[in-house]
């Protein structure tokens, strides 16, 4: 392999045999349990990078599953996402993920910076209930619970919702173990088929754990629980931010 055959083929690794494939990425049947929180804004201000500033003291808890994706085969997710705002646009910052299949994990921190870590995530309806658990070191950190397909929920905010900015902060080390990527990334979701959206009363439980700290960010008061369901797009991101441009 020649150095003009590297630059060529070059995308990730290994070489000859990436983990995941080029984008853009195609998810059919995602579905989504979004549990919205109250929490202290002293801890979300501790978690939140600049620019982005905090705009309420909410936070998003979801549980996603993706049996077909791009790729990146059939998985689930979970994890937070706090409201933000950069120079007046809305959106989420994504503070940390976790899931169980290697490559989304690889491909999400590689490509977008999506702090995704390997966990037990997953969503289920048991009888009358949407259920969502994530487990880490097979105990249970995070359980959300709504009650299923309660009432329809506007369409137009739904899509809204899942087409809304998220914001992400890419860190990758040089070799030496200092930073040689340090930005903010912005993408935004497609829909490409709505497949529906329900809302109804739910419920967030977070434990405590060492090395999945999403009880860091307290639950104070549930404000809403939302069932979300649509063939969705992901694109690649865009560079906001670069935190090592001075």
């Amino acid at each position: 392999m020649t150095e003009d055959e590297v630059r060529q083929q070059a995308f990730a690794m290994p070489i000859d045999n990436p983990a995941y494939p080029p984008g853009p990425y195609l998810f059919v049947d995602r579905e989504y349990l979004v549990v919205t929180y109250r929490t202290d804004p002293e801890a979300l201000r501790r978690v939140v990078p600049a620019p982005l500033e905090v705009t309420e003291p909410l936070v998003k808890y979801e549980f996603i599953r993706m049996p077909d994706s791009t790729g990146f085969g059939d998985y689930t997710e979970s994890g937070q996402v706090i409201p933000v705002r950069l120079r007046g646009e809305d959106g989420g910052y994504v503070r940390m993920m976790f899931l169980d299949d290697h490559p989304p994990t690889a491909g999400g921190r590689e490509l977008w910076g999506f702090p995704k870590k390997l966990g037990k995530p997953e969503l289920k309806v048991h009888r009358d209930t949407l259920v969502g658990v994530l487990r880490y070191s097979d105990i249970p950190v995070a359980i959300g619970t709504m009650g299923y397909k309660y009432s329809r929920m506007d369409e137009r905010k739904a899509i809204a919702s899942l087409e809304a900015p998220s914001f992400l902060l890419k860190i990758m080390p040089h070799v030496d173990g200092t930073p040689r990527v340090c930005e903010l990334v912005r993408y935004a979701m497609k829909c490409v088929q709505f497949k529906g959206a329900w809302s109804g009363p739910g419920a967030l439980q977070l434990f405590a754990h060492a090395l999945a700290p999403v009880a860091d960010l307290p639950v104070r008061e549930v404000v809403s629980a939302v069932h979300l369901k649509a063939d969705l797009l992901l694109p690649y991101g865009e560079v906001v931010y670069d935190y090592l441009q001075r």
